[in-house]
């Protein structure tokens, strides 16, 4: 790729980065509300009550899902299903978002593998491009190479090739479903099902959490249950709460999911998880001072993988609104992932359990965040790797809460 100027700013930036940032910047700021004149002219959708919303079942399934902030007791009856196999310990891995940052994730996924210590987990959550990555990494290093191609072979660069922006105006999304619903289709297959039901009869556990438009609330589905009730429609919700968890809102469109309530069928509205939940460690309940939701003798070993920089980072914001808009999600995604790790140590330190963080570094460029460029996906992976297979990788407290506490020990004397 020839080095070259970006028309609009003058930037010199290798052509095909700059072309990714400029769309990555205006999508960005559709993303966050700037064209508001789209409703008139969308598809109309079957209306239905708040009470039909609690009552609501996918299609042809049991109760698969839960509400992140639901209740402990919504959550114990399907914890329970959650055991280490004997003689090994219960060990949680949680990957949050991060567009197509998430080739660092599966960067690390791989070298850990590649290093000879990575473990069978027993519990595995994902959230946007963690969700699209989670079924592998449950099922282990025999999906290493998938992981490796999904993230650095290109295929994600044609996610956001060919914007229509009167999709995002007048549509429900400045890419249409077609993009994301091929690359999840592409690799979710039967096999795959049939894997991941064959470990959730084991007791393993595979989380996948949207947003839910209408209630504005996360989701928590429990795809280990959906993959093991068989059938087309299982395998049609599997594939579609996938793409739902990354589909950034306008700018990809929403996935309608069907349920039915009160002897009627209706469609809720599904889009990424990292709107309510940029990464899930453990439900609200639990992170604030609700009772366990394991076992009294199951003390988890927790992984985090957050694909992207957890510390704030000096940028001179150019005062344009692609600009603005992309600095503002960015910034926001950050402090709400902060927020969740905070919760989740102070958890892990009162339990005792095991705490380990894997994060983008400031020794690597910020990436943005939400582009697919695959140059820089590739970059992000090889990173990844390395620091997993070299056993860089894992820090055991969180910066922020330990800096905090040094700063107020400091001021006692």
């Amino acid at each position: 790729m020839v080095e070259g100027r970006c028309r609009a700013s003058g930037c010199p930036q290798r052509s095909g980065e700059c072309r990714s940032k400029r769309v990555r910047h205006v999508l960005l700021a559709l993303a966050l509300g700037t064209f508001q004149l789209g409703a008139c002219a969308s598809e109309p959708r079957t209306p239905f009550t708040e009470a039909d919303q609690m009552a609501a079942l996918p299609t042809g399934t049991r109760s698969i899902r839960y509400w992140a902030d639901a209740p402990v007791s919504a959550f114990q009856g399907a914890a329970r299903r959650a055991v280490a196999q004997k003689g090994r310990p219960f060990i949680y891995l949680a990957l949050s978002g991060g567009g197509g940052s998430g080739a660092y994730g599966a960067g690390i996924l791989n070298g850990w593998t590649e290093s000879g210590t990575r473990p069978e987990f027993t519990m595995v959550s994902g959230v946007s491009t963690g969700a699209l990555m989670a079924p592998f990494a449950f099922l282990g290093p025999t999906y290493d190479e998938t992981l490796r191609r999904m993230y650095t072979s290109g295929e994600a660069e044609s996610l956001t090739q060919q914007p229509n922006p009167l999709g995002a105006i007048f549509g429900a999304g400045l890419f249409g479903p077609g993009q994301l619903r091929r690359l999840v289709e592409r690799y979710i297959d039967d096999d795959l099902l049939n894997a991941i039901a064959r470990e959730d009869q084991k007791g393993r556990r595979l989380l996948v959490v949207t947003t839910d438009l209408d209630a504005q609330r996360a989701v928590i589905w429990d795809m280990g249950a959906i993959a093991a009730s068989g059938g087309p429609k299982a395998f049609k919700l599997f594939r579609d709460v996938l793409a739902a968890s990354a589909s950034i809102p306008v700018v990809f469109a929403p996935q309608l999911i069907d349920v039915e309530a009160n002897g009627r069928s209706f469609q809720e509205m599904h889009v990424d998880g990292t709107v309510s939940a940029p990464v899930f460690t453990l439900p609200d309940a639990f992170l604030f001072g609700g009772k366990p939701i394991v076992s009294r003798g199951a003390r988890p070993d927790l992984y985090v993988i957050v694909n992207a920089r957890i510390d704030a980072g000096f940028e001179v914001v150019t005062n344009q609104i692609e600009a603005i808009a992309a600095r503002s999600f960015t910034t926001m995604n950050r402090v709400g992932t902060q927020a969740v790790l905070a919760q989740t140590y102070n958890v892990a330190s009162r339990k005792g359990f095991s705490f380990h963080l894997s994060y983008v570094g400031r020794d690597l460029p910020d990436s943005g965040g939400t582009g697919f460029e695959t140059a820089a996906m590739r970059r992000l992976y090889d990173y990844g790797y390395e620091k997993a297979r070299s056993g860089a990788s894992w820090e055991t407290k969180l910066p922020q809460i330990e800096v905090a506490k040094e700063a107020a020990k400091a001021a006692e004397r």
